[in-house]
């Protein structure tokens, strides 16, 4: 007895079906324009208080923070003063002495403390050098 054997027809398709794609596409989009801004900010550095016309940086501005015990971060690293100068020192070979330096301190820092750090940075040849100040509580 011969047997039958059934042929099963699967459907070709011959279009790609790109909805889910795009779906995580605009899912992973959502949560970096959620979290870009944020970690811009992830050092814990409290400026001090004080009234003044807001100051948006640039796509080419640089932030430098100085942490509460006196340590210097850059672009999420710990750096010593040593290397912050190298790395000042390559971006103005690179984007030039208009490049806007915004420098945070901790509002429990000694004065002196930032004054070197932005000594430092003029010593460089920046001359945009902004301190960064928390809005006063109205």
């Amino acid at each position: 007895m011969p047997s039958k054997r059934r042929s099963l027809q699967v459907p070709v398709y011959d279009q790609i079906n790109l909805t889910n794609l795009i779906d995580t596409l605009f899912f992973l989009l959502i949560i970096f324009m959620i979290t870009a801004p944020l970690l811009e900010y992830s050092v814990d550095v409290t400026p001090p208080e004080m009234n003044a016309d807001p100051i948006k940086p640039d796509n080419d501005s640089k932030i430098i923070n100085i942490k509460a015990d006196g340590s210097i971060v850059y672009d999420s690293r710990t750096v010593t003063e040593a290397e912050l100068q190298v790395i000042m020192s390559r971006i103005e070979q690179q984007n030039g002495r208009d490049t806007a330096i915004f420098l945070r301190g901790d509002k429990d820092l000694r004065y002196g403390t930032v004054m070197n750090v932005m000594k430092l940075i003029r010593a460089t040849g920046f001359r945009n050098v902004n301190l960064v100040m928390q809005e006063e509580a109205k």
